[in-house]
């Protein structure tokens, strides 16, 4: 009897279809861990201290607003303010934030919170260096009616939310948010402004008590070309803080973070 042949069975190979597609899983896999947001891996967390902070600030904006309509008569030129507009952002922003930070939700765009920032910065810094320093030569010192609740509201617009927004963006956000192509875009709202201010100082009577809402806008005293002097003056400077708020932005160190509850191995036991 003869005996079969031994044959040799040869070892399977994977075939190359299926190495190019482990291949492409591999870095597919990969593409997807290095760009998959911080929010999808760590675990969401509440913020009540800057939820409290940003809610004092929206507050501080409100009252200074609800004051400020209680002893204006002409409601149309007091929203006419640009300190009263982004006061209203200030409120609206710090609200909502806020309300992010207490239910551990994604922090609102630093494209939007810079820009607020940068408002409300430019109505503090205008009212203390130029609208009441008198040498100036846009001065609107005087003594208005309603001292008390005109003083509280005054302080209030121009000088509490620009110190609390400024103090939140230092302690209690996230640095390296802003963009350097930020500083120009949110100089949107600023130039959108000024054609308003115009727009609405010709609309109305020569002679209108705040037909022109500051000193640098009136074209009764400067005429259109010393408006565009201005302007070219007034905007480069915001456009100067604007990078400087990003160049900030980009040095400043991480506010502190409550460390975690689990050290790292090696280190200790669980905290």
């Amino acid at each position: 009897m003869i005996e079969p042949t031994s044959a040799r069975v040869p070892r399977s190979r994977p075939s190359q279809a299926t190495s190019h597609a482990s291949s492409r899983y591999a870095r597919g896999a990969a593409f997807a861990s290095a760009h998959t947001p911080a929010s999808a891996v760590v675990p969401p967390v509440r913020r009540p201290v800057a939820a409290i902070f940003r809610l004092l600030i929206a507050l501080a904006a409100l009252t200074g607003l609800v004051l400020d309509i209680a002893i204006t008569p002409d409601l149309g030129r007091l929203f006419s303010y640009f300190t009263v507009q982004t006061n209203i952002a200030v409120a609206v922003c710090f609200a909502w934030s806020a309300y992010r930070a207490w239910a551990a939700r994604p922090p609102i765009s630093p494209r939007i919170t810079g820009a607020v920032l940068l408002y409300i910065a430019i109505t503090g810094l205008v009212y203390h260096v130029i609208l009441t320093n008198d040498s100036s030569g846009f001065s609107m010192t005087g003594t208005p009616e309603h001292d008390t609740v005109r003083t509280v509201s005054t302080h209030l617009l121009h000088t509490v939310t620009p110190i609390g927004a400024a103090l939140d963006w230092l302690l209690l956000t996230a640095p390296r948010g802003f963009r350097w192509r930020h500083a120009a875009q949110w100089l949107a709202y600023p130039f959108l402004y000024l054609p308003f201010a115009l727009i609405r100082g010709a609309l109305l009577a020569p002679g209108t008590e705040g037909r022109y809402p500051y000193p640098f806008l009136d074209v009764d005293l400067h005429g259109y070309a010393g408006i565009a002097l201005n302007t070219l003056i007034f905007g480069s400077a915001f456009y100067a803080l604007a990078l400087l708020l990003v160049t900030i932005d980009q040095v400043r160190p991480h506010p502190r973070r409550p460390e975690n509850r689990i050290s790292p191995s090696g280190i200790g036991p669980l905290k």
